[in-house]
């Protein structure tokens, strides 16, 4: 939804979620790192500024720096946008372990990631050296918690769409509904997107009346 579309909408300001990315792992050093970032935090708000908006929900920084000390000012510019009140959480993506603590390793006061964009899902299995639940485990003992980002990429074509699909008659769900219930039921969240209504209702309507068996995450967690 576009800045002006959210001033348009007629939706009330605290019924949505604004998120809001920077993009600046293309410099190296903390300085560099800080003032493109910085940058990035500032074109976010002028954009949302035609919405009529001041502030966001969450401020993501997309991708991690070259080093440490690149992630280190990077995060720092959006320690300030937090600070200033423009966003009520920070956020980052495609972030490994190490590049997390480099973040963590900041000192008190640093703000924990709310949570970690990562490509996560059904048929990701053989994507993480340690896999899936290492991935999980190793954001949840960071206080960090993983968001799947097209989380239904591998998990609608092959072995992997047969298996969901298999399940799903289990439960009379489709197999996006069982890829992204294992999404769920491993701890982790998601976001999607669709440009239909049917698809959107589809994609919520896994919360209240099915949970995947350990034997059914295990399988699908191998795929």
């Amino acid at each position: 939804m576009s800045a002006r579309a959210v001033k348009d909408s007629g939706i009330p300001r605290e019924e949505l979620f604004i998120c809001g990315s920077v993009l600046s792992n293309r410099v190296q050093g903390y300085e560099a790192a800080f003032k493109l970032s910085k940058r990035g935090c500032e074109q976010n708000m002028e954009a949302f500024a035609a919405g009529g908006l001041d502030y966001i929900d969450m401020i993501m920084l997309d991708y991690p720096g070259p080093d440490a000390e690149s992630i280190r000012g990077q995060w720092a510019a959006l320690e300030e946008m937090g600070a200033a009140k423009l966003s009520r959480s920070l956020a980052v993506s495609n972030f490994s372990p190490s590049q997390l603590d480099a973040v963590l390793s900041m000192g008190n006061g640093v703000t924990v990631p709310t949570v970690n964009q990562l490509p996560y899902g059904v048929g990701f299995g053989s994507y993480y050296g340690g896999g899936a639940a290492a991935v999980i485990a190793e954001n949840q003992k960071r206080g960090v918690l993983v968001q799947a980002w097209s989380p239904l990429r591998k998990a609608l074509s092959g072995s992997a769409k047969t298996a969901c699909a298999d399940i799903g008659k289990r439960y009379g769900k489709t197999a996006a509904q069982v890829a992204l219930r294992f999404i769920v039921d491993t701890g982790a969240t998601f976001t999607t997107q669709t440009q239909t209504k049917s698809h959107f209702e589809e994609d919520l309507d896994i919360f209240d009346d099915f949970k995947l068996e350990p034997s059914e995450v295990a399988t699908l967690a191998k795929l």
